[in-house]
């Protein structure tokens, strides 16, 4: 291969110019922004589960809601549905989607586990976010009467 040569000051400069156009625009991967749907999973009640949500979360770059109740709290009966119906009604997916699933902290499995010790799980019903595998502690959320506000849970 020969190397390229400019006959004139003008013509090498005009040649630079076109290189740094080229340069100066900016990379992307994807032309625009894709609205992703939510996903609801079946409730957790073992590490397995928990673990293989999370990577699911993490590989698809969407937040993990979770929400930790327990067979005999009636609150949880109440802030389950609702929460889950926010989910599947689309909340959340103009902004990239989220991942969603309750976790029965009383199941034998996750209590010997001791998930509810590892995310600080001291009160039902609790809902707590993932991001990139990492609990979102700063917006956890234990108030049964905010966790029964369907306003509260949008804006959240």
């Amino acid at each position: 291969m020969q190397p390229v040569l400019f006959p004139t000051a003008k013509t090498a400069a005009i040649a630079c110019t076109r290189s740094r156009m080229v340069s100066r625009a900016p990379f992307s991967t994807s032309s625009r922004t894709l609205k992703a749907p939510n996903q609801v999973y079946a409730p957790v009640r073992n590490l397995d589960q928990f673990h293989t949500y999370q990577l699911l979360s993490s590989s698809s770059r969407t937040p993990l809601l979770t929400l930790w109740t327990t067979s005999h709290c009636p609150t949880c009966r109440l802030v389950a549905p609702l929460v889950q119906g926010l989910v599947e009604s689309g909340v959340g997916e103009a902004e990239g989607g989220v991942g969603f699933c309750t976790v029965e902290y009383d199941a034998p499995d996750v209590m010997s586990a001791g998930l509810g010790l590892t995310y600080m799980i001291n009160a039902v019903p609790t809902l707590l976010s993932f991001d990139a595998q990492e609990a979102q502690t700063g917006t956890k959320v234990t108030d049964g009467r905010q966790l029964s506000d369907r306003r509260f849970l949008e804006d959240w």
